[in-house]
């Protein structure tokens, strides 16, 4: 496949996770697709975005960014939300959050069979207040502490 065809794959993967349509997410998906950073199949993913669309009904995914080389595609993208659902055991806030993400997903015959993606949880996590600044970190970072 081509460049642009494999960019294409995961632009239409963002879009799916956009609309919540799976069925189309795991079209693009090889059943034997692994996570390079969570360790994961696609089983435990489908049971985390599962999850993650109770606690933030309204997810959407931005790219920012999209470069292809070989069989693997970089995105950069800004994942939005609302936090109106339980998440991880936090009761919702109705907080609206934005935070960075990086994937790269390797695309072979139209379909991603691995992943590597980080997200900037330590941003997410403060934002549902899952995490608070110390006294001392208010001090040094006041402009984010609302």
């Amino acid at each position: 496949m081509s460049l642009e065809e494999n960019k294409a794959v995961v632009r239409r993967a963002i879009e799916a996770l956009n609309k919540q349509d799976l069925s189309l997410l795991y079209d693009l998906v090889a059943p034997n697709y692994f996570d390079h950073i969570t360790k994961q199949s696609l089983e435990w993913h489908k049971k985390s975005l599962a999850m993650f669309y109770k606690g933030f009904p309204d997810y959407h995914a931005t790219i920012e960014d999209i470069i292809a080389e070989e069989d693997k595609v970089w995105a950069r993208v800004t994942c939005t939300g609302t936090h109106t659902g339980e998440y991880l055991g936090f009761a919702p806030t109705g907080k609206k959050i934005s935070y960075k993400s990086v994937t790269i997903k390797r695309v072979v015959d139209g379909r991603m069979v691995e992943g590597w993606t980080i997200n900037d949880m330590l941003d997410f996590l403060k934002q549902i207040g899952a995490i608070e600044y110390t006294e001392k970190g208010k001090k040094l970072f006041p402009e984010e502490v609302k």
